[in-house]
Protein backbone atom coordinates (compact mmCIF):
# COMPACT_ATOMS: atom_id res chain seq x y z
CA UNK A 1 0.00 0.00 0.00
CA UNK A 2 1.17 3.73 -0.39
CA UNK A 3 1.20 6.76 1.79
CA UNK A 4 -2.15 8.45 1.48
CA UNK A 5 -1.21 12.05 -0.33
CA UNK A 6 -4.39 14.46 1.24
CA UNK A 7 -3.44 17.39 -0.64
CA UNK A 8 -3.66 15.56 -3.64
CA UNK A 9 -6.19 13.43 -3.28
CA UNK A 10 -8.13 16.44 -2.16
CA UNK A 11 -7.34 18.78 -5.47
CA UNK A 12 -7.99 15.75 -7.72
CA UNK A 13 -11.63 15.27 -6.40
CA UNK A 14 -12.26 19.63 -6.62
CA UNK A 15 -11.07 19.07 -10.25
CA UNK A 16 -12.99 16.41 -11.16
CA UNK A 17 -15.91 17.25 -9.65
CA UNK A 18 -15.45 20.56 -10.98
CA UNK A 19 -15.77 18.98 -14.54
CA UNK A 20 -19.25 17.38 -14.70
CA UNK A 21 -22.65 19.19 -15.78
CA UNK A 22 -25.03 17.61 -13.60
CA UNK A 23 -26.47 16.38 -16.55
CA UNK A 24 -23.59 13.85 -17.27
CA UNK A 25 -24.92 12.15 -14.24
CA UNK A 26 -28.76 11.99 -14.40
CA UNK A 27 -29.22 15.19 -12.37
CA UNK A 28 -31.17 18.36 -13.21
CA UNK A 29 -29.06 21.14 -13.95
CA UNK A 30 -30.96 23.40 -11.90
CA UNK A 31 -30.24 27.60 -11.27
CA UNK A 32 -28.15 30.01 -9.42
CA UNK A 33 -24.99 27.71 -9.90
CA UNK A 34 -22.33 30.16 -8.99
CA UNK A 35 -19.22 27.66 -10.13
CA UNK A 36 -19.12 25.58 -12.52
CA UNK A 37 -19.54 21.55 -11.78
CA UNK A 38 -21.43 19.40 -9.42
CA UNK A 39 -22.18 20.60 -5.82
CA UNK A 40 -20.25 18.48 -3.08
CA UNK A 41 -23.48 17.75 -1.54
CA UNK A 42 -24.61 15.99 -4.95
CA UNK A 43 -21.14 14.08 -5.46
CA UNK A 44 -21.66 12.02 -1.83
CA UNK A 45 -25.34 11.57 -3.03
CA UNK A 46 -23.81 10.15 -5.99
CA UNK A 47 -21.38 8.19 -3.98
CA UNK A 48 -23.29 7.39 -0.97
CA UNK A 49 -21.43 8.65 1.96
CA UNK A 50 -21.99 11.64 4.05
CA UNK A 51 -21.80 14.93 2.70
CA UNK A 52 -19.94 15.86 6.10
CA UNK A 53 -17.28 12.72 4.67
CA UNK A 54 -16.87 13.90 1.83
CA UNK A 55 -15.94 17.43 2.58
CA UNK A 56 -13.28 16.83 4.68
CA UNK A 57 -11.56 14.75 1.78
CA UNK A 58 -11.64 17.64 -0.46
CA UNK A 59 -10.21 19.71 2.41
CA UNK A 60 -7.09 17.17 3.41
CA UNK A 61 -9.01 15.79 6.21
CA UNK A 62 -10.74 12.91 7.77
CA UNK A 63 -10.34 9.35 7.58
CA UNK A 64 -8.10 7.35 5.45
CA UNK A 65 -10.64 6.04 2.51
CA UNK A 66 -11.47 3.03 1.96
CA UNK A 67 -11.22 0.84 -1.46
CA UNK A 68 -15.05 0.82 -1.47
CA UNK A 69 -15.56 4.84 -0.82
CA UNK A 70 -12.81 5.11 -3.48
CA UNK A 71 -14.84 2.68 -6.01
CA UNK A 72 -17.80 4.85 -4.93
CA UNK A 73 -16.07 8.17 -5.69
CA UNK A 74 -14.71 6.71 -9.25
CA UNK A 75 -18.18 6.01 -10.17
CA UNK A 76 -19.86 8.94 -8.88
CA UNK A 77 -17.20 11.32 -11.18
CA UNK A 78 -17.20 9.12 -14.29
CA UNK A 79 -13.79 8.83 -14.09
CA UNK A 80 -11.86 6.77 -16.69
CA UNK A 81 -9.54 3.92 -16.30
CA UNK A 82 -6.68 5.54 -15.52
CA UNK A 83 -7.79 8.53 -13.60
CA UNK A 84 -9.64 5.68 -11.11
CA UNK A 85 -6.39 4.06 -10.97
CA UNK A 86 -4.66 7.37 -9.95
CA UNK A 87 -7.45 8.29 -7.65
CA UNK A 88 -6.38 4.75 -5.45
CA UNK A 89 -2.94 6.18 -5.51
CA UNK A 90 -2.94 8.83 -4.02
CA UNK A 91 -5.33 7.22 -1.93
CA UNK A 92 -2.75 4.82 -0.92
CA UNK A 93 -4.32 2.14 -2.13
CA UNK A 94 -3.10 -0.69 -5.27
CA UNK A 95 -5.74 0.15 -7.57
CA UNK A 96 -8.46 -2.90 -8.56
CA UNK A 97 -7.50 -5.36 -10.96
CA UNK A 98 -9.99 -5.07 -14.17
CA UNK A 99 -12.20 -7.93 -14.28
CA UNK A 100 -12.17 -8.03 -18.26
CA UNK A 101 -11.60 -6.15 -21.44
CA UNK A 102 -13.51 -3.27 -22.51
CA UNK A 103 -15.58 -4.14 -25.40
CA UNK A 104 -17.57 -0.70 -25.47
CA UNK A 105 -16.39 1.12 -28.53
CA UNK A 106 -15.87 4.88 -28.06
CA UNK A 107 -17.68 7.28 -30.72
CA UNK A 108 -14.31 8.47 -32.24
CA UNK A 109 -13.10 5.36 -33.18
CA UNK A 110 -16.02 4.24 -35.06
CA UNK A 111 -16.08 7.35 -36.57
CA UNK A 112 -12.67 6.61 -37.54
CA UNK A 113 -13.61 3.17 -38.75
CA UNK A 114 -16.02 4.76 -40.85
CA UNK A 115 -13.65 7.55 -42.43
CA UNK A 116 -11.60 5.27 -44.03
CA UNK A 117 -12.95 4.24 -47.18
CA UNK A 118 -9.87 3.09 -49.12
CA UNK A 119 -8.69 0.96 -45.74
CA UNK A 120 -10.08 -2.21 -44.57
CA UNK A 121 -10.02 -1.73 -40.36
CA UNK A 122 -11.74 -3.38 -38.01
CA UNK A 123 -11.45 -2.86 -34.26
CA UNK A 124 -11.05 -5.72 -31.44
CA UNK A 125 -10.51 -6.07 -27.47
CA UNK A 126 -7.79 -7.38 -26.10
CA UNK A 127 -9.49 -11.24 -26.28
CA UNK A 128 -9.88 -10.73 -30.09
CA UNK A 129 -13.67 -10.06 -30.23
CA UNK A 130 -14.53 -7.89 -33.10
CA UNK A 131 -16.06 -4.79 -31.82
CA UNK A 132 -16.68 -2.84 -35.04
CA UNK A 133 -15.27 -3.14 -38.50
CA UNK A 134 -15.73 -0.22 -41.95
CA UNK A 135 -17.18 -1.43 -45.44
CA UNK A 136 -14.10 -2.50 -46.85
CA UNK A 137 -12.84 -4.95 -44.03
CA UNK A 138 -16.30 -6.92 -44.71
CA UNK A 139 -14.20 -7.93 -48.18
CA UNK A 140 -11.62 -9.48 -45.81
CA UNK A 141 -13.78 -10.34 -42.54
CA UNK A 142 -17.36 -11.30 -44.03
CA UNK A 143 -20.21 -9.65 -43.40
CA UNK A 144 -19.84 -9.67 -39.76
CA UNK A 145 -23.51 -7.96 -38.70
CA UNK A 146 -25.03 -11.66 -40.20
CA UNK A 147 -22.57 -13.36 -37.02
CA UNK A 148 -24.03 -13.77 -33.89
CA UNK A 149 -21.42 -11.28 -31.53
CA UNK A 150 -20.20 -14.56 -29.65
CA UNK A 151 -19.05 -15.99 -32.84
CA UNK A 152 -16.90 -12.53 -33.85
CA UNK A 153 -13.47 -13.94 -32.58
CA UNK A 154 -10.19 -13.32 -34.84
CA UNK A 155 -8.47 -16.21 -32.91
CA UNK A 156 -10.96 -18.64 -32.86
CA UNK A 157 -11.31 -18.25 -36.76
CA UNK A 158 -7.27 -18.36 -37.00
CA UNK A 159 -7.15 -21.87 -35.60
CA UNK A 160 -10.24 -23.07 -36.75
CA UNK A 161 -11.16 -26.09 -37.53
CA UNK A 162 -11.62 -25.24 -41.79
CA UNK A 163 -8.62 -23.80 -41.82
CA UNK A 164 -6.36 -26.05 -44.55
CA UNK A 165 -2.79 -27.23 -43.17
CA UNK A 166 -1.34 -25.48 -46.56
CA UNK A 167 -2.06 -22.21 -44.74
CA UNK A 168 0.44 -22.64 -42.14
CA UNK A 169 3.50 -22.86 -44.99
CA UNK A 170 3.11 -19.25 -45.21
CA UNK A 171 5.69 -18.14 -42.77
CA UNK A 172 4.02 -14.64 -42.36
CA UNK A 173 0.99 -16.14 -41.72
CA UNK A 174 2.78 -17.86 -38.72
CA UNK A 175 4.42 -14.98 -37.79
CA UNK A 176 1.24 -13.85 -37.42
CA UNK A 177 -0.36 -16.61 -35.81
CA UNK A 178 2.36 -16.91 -33.43
CA UNK A 179 1.88 -12.63 -32.14
CA UNK A 180 -1.56 -12.88 -31.87
CA UNK A 181 -1.48 -15.84 -29.02
CA UNK A 182 1.16 -13.92 -27.52
CA UNK A 183 -1.09 -10.60 -27.38
CA UNK A 184 -3.62 -13.23 -26.09
CA UNK A 185 -1.63 -14.49 -23.35
CA UNK A 186 -0.61 -11.01 -22.04
CA UNK A 187 -4.67 -10.54 -21.91
CA UNK A 188 -4.78 -13.77 -20.26
CA UNK A 189 -2.17 -11.97 -17.67
CA UNK A 190 -4.38 -9.16 -17.38
CA UNK A 191 -7.65 -10.51 -17.02
CA UNK A 192 -7.19 -13.43 -15.20
CA UNK A 193 -10.99 -13.26 -13.80
CA UNK A 194 -12.66 -12.61 -16.95
CA UNK A 195 -14.18 -15.86 -18.43
CA UNK A 196 -14.40 -15.14 -22.03
CA UNK A 197 -10.67 -15.63 -22.59
CA UNK A 198 -10.23 -18.48 -20.22
CA UNK A 199 -12.79 -20.10 -22.17
CA UNK A 200 -11.48 -19.34 -25.26
CA UNK A 201 -7.75 -20.70 -23.94
CA UNK A 202 -9.32 -24.04 -22.74
CA UNK A 203 -11.81 -24.11 -26.31
CA UNK A 204 -8.38 -24.02 -28.62
CA UNK A 205 -6.21 -25.81 -26.22
CA UNK A 206 -9.30 -28.90 -26.68
CA UNK A 207 -9.78 -28.37 -30.53
CA UNK A 208 -6.17 -27.30 -32.05
CA UNK A 209 -2.95 -28.80 -31.40
CA UNK A 210 -1.24 -25.97 -33.24
CA UNK A 211 -2.56 -23.30 -30.94
CA UNK A 212 -1.70 -25.72 -28.17
CA UNK A 213 1.73 -25.82 -29.06
CA UNK A 214 2.17 -22.29 -29.37
CA UNK A 215 0.57 -21.39 -25.99
CA UNK A 216 3.20 -23.97 -24.53
CA UNK A 217 6.25 -21.75 -25.35
CA UNK A 218 4.60 -18.97 -23.25
CA UNK A 219 5.51 -16.10 -25.12
CA UNK A 220 4.10 -13.05 -23.80
CA UNK A 221 3.78 -9.49 -26.02
CA UNK A 222 2.18 -7.13 -27.86
CA UNK A 223 1.31 -7.44 -31.84
CA UNK A 224 3.81 -6.21 -33.90
CA UNK A 225 3.44 -5.86 -37.83
CA UNK A 226 3.36 -8.45 -40.28
CA UNK A 227 3.11 -8.41 -44.25
CA UNK A 228 0.23 -10.12 -45.55
CA UNK A 229 -0.40 -11.62 -48.92
CA UNK A 230 -3.77 -12.57 -49.99
CA UNK A 231 -4.98 -14.23 -53.34
CA UNK A 232 -8.36 -12.60 -53.13
CA UNK A 233 -11.26 -14.05 -55.13
CA UNK A 234 -12.48 -10.80 -56.49
CA UNK A 235 -9.80 -8.52 -55.97
CA UNK A 236 -6.83 -10.75 -57.10
CA UNK A 237 -3.64 -11.29 -55.29
CA UNK A 238 -2.93 -8.50 -52.40
CA UNK A 239 -0.05 -7.17 -50.35
CA UNK A 240 -0.33 -5.47 -47.53
CA UNK A 241 1.36 -4.70 -44.32
CA UNK A 242 -1.08 -6.09 -41.23
CA UNK A 243 -0.85 -2.77 -38.87
CA UNK A 244 -2.25 -3.64 -35.03
CA UNK A 245 -2.64 -0.14 -33.04
CA UNK A 246 -3.25 -0.01 -29.27
CA UNK A 247 -5.71 2.18 -28.40
CA UNK A 248 -4.67 2.26 -24.59
CA UNK A 249 -7.50 3.43 -23.01
CA UNK A 250 -10.16 0.60 -23.53
CA UNK A 251 -6.55 -2.08 -23.99
CA UNK A 252 -7.90 -2.50 -27.24
CA UNK A 253 -6.57 -2.84 -31.21
CA UNK A 254 -7.43 -1.22 -34.77
CA UNK A 255 -6.09 -3.56 -37.22
CA UNK A 256 -6.00 -1.94 -40.34
CA UNK A 257 -4.81 -3.10 -43.90
CA UNK A 258 -1.75 -0.69 -45.16
CA UNK A 259 -0.91 -1.29 -48.90
CA UNK A 260 2.41 0.68 -50.14
CA UNK A 261 1.28 3.94 -51.58
CA UNK A 262 0.68 3.72 -55.57
CA UNK A 263 0.81 -0.21 -55.69
CA UNK A 264 -1.40 -2.59 -57.21
CA UNK A 265 -2.85 -3.37 -53.91
CA UNK A 266 -3.64 0.25 -52.97
CA UNK A 267 -6.07 0.56 -56.69
CA UNK A 268 -7.57 -2.89 -55.80
CA UNK A 269 -8.67 -1.44 -52.26
CA UNK A 270 -9.66 1.74 -53.77
CA UNK A 271 -11.45 0.38 -56.23
CA UNK A 272 -13.42 -1.52 -53.37
CA UNK A 273 -14.48 0.90 -51.75
CA UNK A 274 -15.98 2.91 -54.63
CA UNK A 275 -17.98 -0.16 -55.17
CA UNK A 276 -19.42 -0.10 -51.44
CA UNK A 277 -19.36 3.58 -51.07
CA UNK A 278 -22.95 3.59 -51.86
CA UNK A 279 -23.78 0.81 -49.48
CA UNK A 280 -24.92 1.57 -45.60
CA UNK A 281 -21.60 1.14 -42.87
CA UNK A 282 -21.20 -1.56 -41.56
CA UNK A 283 -21.20 -1.76 -37.37
CA UNK A 284 -21.26 -4.20 -33.94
Amino acid sequence: MTVLRRDELAGFLRTRRARLRPAEVGLPEGVRRRTPGLRRQEVAQLAGMSIDYYIRLEQGRGPHPSRQVLAALARALLLGRDERAYLFRIAGASPPEPIGPSREVPPGLRHLLDAMTETPAYLVDAAYEVLAWNRLATWFVGELSAVPAEERNMIRAMFGRAVPESHWNDPEALRFARTAVADLRAAYGRYPADPAIAGLVTELLGVSPRFAALWAEHEVGERRPTVKRVPHPELGPLEFECRVLHVPETDQRLIVYVPAPGSPTAAAFRRAGERVRVGPDAES
